[in-house]
């Protein structure tokens, strides 16, 4: 999961990307890169950390020209740490190419040995990221020869991009002299939409992006498809793979997107709220509502569903955790020990909110585990006679591929538990799952053009259809390795909650 942005406009494009970036800053905290076009030159400036700390005014000088791209990094694949892997990516052959990347590759590895072998091209990372903007390249000279450059060839070298490359992807590239290409999976696993200012057009990973920095957002790219933007700012778009079929992630509606993104025609709000509603039908088969006194959200994704859930079982909803902002995201921070002692610095309780009642903690998903029971213990250590805990997601039972950093099994809490196991992990009184079915219907009701989603982590199908327990095997070998491998559930490190 990372956020990317591309735009052609008539005017310097470097202060628009910034702001771009600070408004998908959720989506990645390691890294940031922004590059520009003057003159069929490009200026580059990328590093290690949060976009406020990566961009000063010198290096916003720096960057001059009507048209570029930018992204916000959360590693999965390569090194975590390497500043070599802050994205944009360029390669000098054919035109000058850069690129920003959200997803994983799940060939990677053996398209980088095809690269070396086959297109004699050189990869210096191990970036997946590297590794498709080569086969882009590659293909992009294949077609065109060394002839000018058309929309025509560009949608020719996606279409066998498309027939090469597996996993997910949403790829904004700029083409020196010649403009902006986008262009999302077949399954469009991850989000890419597209908007218009005023002498402006914009590409971005989710709406907010656009409707942040003033510009109208139009539609979304569709999967398989191509857009190309020339340095005029025409546009143009063509379907370029042969059986596209839109499966959209589903943790991004769960807990990735921001609240105020609408992604596939889902408001992402609106998405939380219908969990909320469900949730509620789980929490009363399991425990009675007046056994409960208040309902309290653990910041930030899980708001929307606690407060409908508390309204639908007339239930008081109160703020029990006051949020230090300034502590980043323990999801994507590297390293289990980081996460652990993230969680008392992140979140401090309201003890009068606790003392001497029955909570229901509310949280958008539980992934690893620990931050569940550390918030457990925050709440008993404040006075809470009995704690109850609820997810808006179901368990999180089997490892992702398609870009979030949970691939391994044994990190997940819930992979081969029983709800009454996990429970005793977390020490809580009684824990309440959202239901797979469920959840599918509550988002997808709210679009009902897309018949189906990538919800792999809950259900274990994956939607490419190509995964196999030795693919991902392999993946896990190829992950960041941000730690020692967990041994036991005092280990276990689980997600933090959005800003």
């Amino acid at each position: 999961m990372c956020g990317i942005v591309g735009v052609v406009s008539n005017a310097p494009v470097n202060q628009l990307i910034y702001d771009a970036l600070l408004l998908l800053q959720h989506r990645g905290q390691d890294a940031a890169g922004i590059v520009t076009q003057q003159e069929r030159k490009f200026f580059m400036h990328k590093a290690k950390g949060m976009v406020r700390d990566v961009f000063r005014t010198r290096n916003m000088r720096s960057l001059p020209g009507n048209c570029g791209l930018g992204q916000v990094r959360y590693p999965t694949a390569g090194n975590a740490y390497s500043e070599e892997e802050a994205q944009p990516f360029y390669v000098n052959a054919p035109f000058g190419i850069v690129l920003v990347h959200n997803g994983n590759l799940t060939n990677a590895k053996a398209l980088k040995a095809e690269l070396f072998s086959t297109d004699h091209r050189h990869i210096n990372t191990e970036s997946d990221s590297e590794v498709l903007l080569n086969v882009l390249a590659h293909e992009i000279d294949k077609t065109t020869r060394g002839l000018p450059l058309q929309p025509a060839d560009v949608f020719d070298a996606v279409r066998k991009v498309h027939s090469r490359v597996r996993g997910s992807y949403a790829v904004i590239a700029l083409i020196a002299g010649h403009g902006v290409l986008a262009f999302r999976d077949p399954f469009g696993i991850r989000p890419l939409s597209l908007g218009r200012g005023d002498g402006t057009v914009v590409l971005a990973s989710e709406s907010v992006a656009l409707e942040g920095t003033a510009h109208r957002f139009e539609r979304n790219v569709a999967p398989g498809e191509a857009i190309f933007i020339d340095l005029n700012g025409t546009v143009h778009a063509q379907q370029c793979a042969d059986h596209p079929v839109l499966n959209p992630c589903i943790f991004e509606f769960v807990y990735l997107a921001r609240p105020d993104s609408v992604m596939d025609g889902i408001s992402v709000y609106q998405a939380r709220l219908n969990l909320g509603e469900t949730l509620a039908k789980r929490v009363i088969s399991t425990v009675p509502p007046n056994e409960i006194d208040v309902v309290i959200p653990i910041p930030e994704s899980s708001r929307p569903s606690a407060a409908q859930l508390a309204q639908l079982l007339g239930l008081p909803y109160r703020e029990g955790f006051v949020k230090n902002r300034y502590v980043g995201r323990t999801f994507i921070m590297p390293g289990q020990a980081v996460r652990k002692k993230s969680v008392r610095q992140k979140l401090n309780a309201i003890a009068s909110e606790f003392k001497g009642r029955n909570v229901l903690l509310v949280d958008d998903s539980i992934v690893r585990g620990t931050t569940s029971r550390e918030i457990v213990q925050m709440a008993r250590d404040a006075g809470a006679r009995k704690v109850y805990m609820a997810s808006a997601a179901p368990p999180v039972r089997y490892p992702n591929v398609y870009g979030i950093d949970m691939p391994t099994s044994h990190e997940l809490v819930a992979h081969d538990r029983t709800v009454e196991q996990i429970r005793e992990i977390i020490g809580c009184d009684a824990l309440i799952y959202q239901d797979v079915e469920a959840m599918k219907r509550a988002i997808g009701s709210l679009n009902p053009a897309i018949t189906g989603f990538d919800a792999s982590c809950f259900d274990g199908v994956y939607v490419t259809g190509d995964i196999t327990a030795t693919d991902i095997a392999r993946l896990n070998a190829d992950r960041p390795q941000h730690e020692e491998p967990l041994e036991d559930n005092s280990r276990l490190a689980l997600p933090n909650h959005e800003d």
